[in-house]
């Protein structure tokens, strides 16, 4: 993508910004294709017969979507086993750009349906597919018809609270009577303005007209029990209807209607115009931004696709849903918060991680592309190996390298499996994973990459037990000549640096916190978030130094001579990673050479901080705290003890 200089940038905004306020003056209303989720609906208890689920609805999706570019509505039925049938439906205020856009908005949610029959409503279009045709002709569902009703309550200003409530009451039906006559007479679709009260009907057009007034009387009736609320939507099986206190179709869609706008309405816009004017401003600087992101999620996903194709490690997704017996349950590694990892036999006998992520926000365009953009680049034999992708299908794959011993936790935390893993294979991981670490970090590479979730179910153990970092998805680049990034929070609590935690600010010394965790988890074989009477087990091993009796920390099943001689140092290493001051806690790669050099002065560390055990209670989290401060409110120096 070519830059753009800082000035050429500003023109450019001011151009936009100078249209956008231009528009209000001559229309009162802008296109919108209304993605708004307003429900989504899975129907769990119908199960498909065949495996093929996933390459029917890919198909079904696409030629609904071959027919959406020219039409608001959409139909289509796949002669497969079971047969699939699809439906799409915008809203008829809707240009053919904005019902393109709702119906990609929709396609992209509704797959965490699969493989049960789906069902999603957005504001401005509708998308359903099952497995028997019938539903084209259903109007009513007795276990899926739904009402929405906004939170807040409508406020009005002159009356008592009674005649007030009395007076929205009969204008909210007399809109969605009249809404509902509208589309009647329009074939399944209206738009009207009652006194300040807006509706929208909506009959999907594979209806009969008996079938449409069924549907809209029944979602006539059970939207207006949200009165007094500002809003109500009916979503059912045949039809959607919605009314509002602000107008949200667009322009010359209640043509057939009346317009309804009272004096003191009409006043009250007039004197505010100045407010709105300033939001305006505000609101075209937040969608040109929300442009801009979309534009650069589709550029990030298009180089992706580029370069995978140069290398020849592009996937197909047919083929890696065949490699893992269509994401079987028996097949399933593991589950994390950004997928699930499935184990697949390619066509060649080589066995694969099938990472299959989840994407139910915007943001798992920046994971994927953080995943597959930084760590492609990077190969070490303490990194996990991306093998490939894929990105063509209904969702998108990674590829990684089997390891077949699974993760580190499911030895150290278990009583059994902990006896497997004597004191030198765990010196050895720890070792390893330091040096991975290191790597990432930028030694030996060009790139300095931040991980940001080290711990235990994050390292995985080969045939020979030897360990590799994965799970990419959270990672971060940093630039060379930068000290810190400011960034949302995410992780896993007990694992975070404070300054991290509290402050924001990422930077290579959060993962040698967190490492540093790591180290005496394996070395003690306890969680971190194991506590005794005398505290978390950091604060315990902490003690122990203190009192020159770091031996005692060692897990039982592995005291022995050797592990006596050398688990106090390695130890104190741990401490030394956890210390609350970023300055003085080693880098990796002189963690690694503590860990190899024979005879390295290991330097003094300082008492950690310590977390209390009410908040260690919380899991993994991942918050969007930007900024310095914002943490503290909710998970800073409250749950901290120990020096800053």
């Amino acid at each position: 993508m070519k830059s753009m200089d800082f000035s050429a940038f500003k023109q450019s905004h001011r151009r936009w910004v100078s249209l956008f306020i231009l528009s209000l003056f001559v229309s009162t209303s802008f296109s919108d294709p209304r993605i708004t989720n307003a429900g989504l609906f899975c129907d769990d208890s119908q199960a498909p017969n065949g495996t093929s689920y996933v390459l029917d609805f890919t198909e079904v999706m696409k030629q609904l979507s071959d027919q959406i570019n020219n039409t608001l509505f959409a139909s289509y039925h796949l002669n497969s086993t079971p047969p699939m049938y699809g439906l799409a439906q915008c809203h008829g205020d809707l240009d053919q750009t904005d019902c393109a856009l709702c119906y990609a908005e929709a396609r992209t949610r509704i797959p965490r349906c699969l493989p049960w029959p789906g069902r999603i409503f957005l504001d401005g279009c509708f998308l359903r597919y099952d497995y028997y045709r019938d539903f084209f002709h259903e109007s009513v569902s007795s276990t899926f018809d739904t009402v929405n009703c906004s939170s807040n309550n409508v406020t009005m200003v002159g009356q008592d609270n009674n005649s007030r409530m009395i007076l929205f009451g009969r204008n909210v039906d007399h809109a969605v009577g009249n809404v509902t006559s509208i589309a009647l007479r329009r074939n399944g679709f209206g738009a009207v303005g009652v006194d300040g009260v807006y509706a929208l009907a909506q009959c999907w057009e594979s209806l009969t007209p008996a079938e449409c007034r069924q549907c809209l009387q029944k979602a006539a009736e059970t939207v207006r029990g949200c009165v007094p609320k500002e809003e109500g939507r009916a979503l059912n099986a045949g039809c959607y209807l919605r009314y509002s206190t602000s107008r949200f179709y667009n322009e010359g869609a209640d043509s057939d209607g009346h317009n309804g706008l009272s004096v003191g309405v009409i006043i009250a816009i007039v004197s505010a115009s100045s407010a709105l004017l300033t939001l305006a401003v505000v609101a075209a600087y937040a969608i040109n931004a929300r442009l801009s992101k979309r534009k650069r999620e589709l550029e990030n996903l298009r180089r992706i696709s580029k370069r995978f194709d140069k290398s020849g490690l592009m996937f197909k997704y047919e083929t890696l849903e065949k490699a893992t017996d269509c994401f079987s349950p028996s097949r399933k590694l593991g589950q994390g918060g950004a997928g699930s990892v499935f184990m697949g036999v390619l066509p060649d006998g080589k066995t694969v991680a099938v990472k299959r992520l989840i994407y139910n926000t915007r943001q798992w365009v920046d994971d994927f592309f953080n995943e597959v953009n930084l760590i492609s680049r990077i190969e070490h034999k303490n990194l996990v190996k991306l093998l490939g992708a894929s990105i063509e299908g209904p969702e998108s794959l990674l590829v990684y390298e089997y390891v077949p011993n699974k993760s580190l936790d499911q030895f150290i935390y278990d009583e059994e499996k902990a006896k497997l893993l004597n004191w030198k294979q765990r010196f050895d991981i720890i070792g390893g994973t330091a040096e991975g670490l290191a790597h990432l970090h930028g030694e030996g590479s060009h790139v300095r990459i931040i991980h940001r979730d080290i711990k235990c179910s994050n390292v995985l153990l080969d045939e020979n037990l030897d360990p590799k970092i994965a799970d990419f998805g959270l990672v971060r680049s940093l630039a060379t000549e930068k000290s810190h990034l400011s960034t949302g929070i995410a992780g896993t609590l007990g694992y975070m640096a404070p300054e991290y935690l509290v402050r924001g600010q990422l930077s290579e010394k959060a993962d040698v916190y967190s490492f540093g965790v790591l180290v005496l988890e394996i070395v003690c074989g306890k969680k971190n978030s194991y506590f005794t009477k005398s505290g978390s087990l950091l604060q315990k091993v902490w003690t122990l130094y203190k009192s020159n009796a770091l031996a005692e920390a060692v897990d039982p099943c592995i005291r022995d001579e050797m592990s006596a001689k050398e688990a106090p140092g390695v130890l104190q290493v741990g401490l030394l990673c956890t210390q609350a001051s970023v300055l003085l806690r080693p880098s990796m790669a002189q963690v690694v050479q503590m860990l190899t050099v024979k005879d390295y002065e290991i330097p003094m560390p300082n008492q950690p901080p310590f977390l209390n055990a009410n908040v260690l209670g919380t899991a993994t989290f991942a918050m969007n705290l930007q900024g310095s401060g914002k943490g503290k409110s909710s998970h800073g120096l409250n749950g901290l003890s120990g020096p800053l």
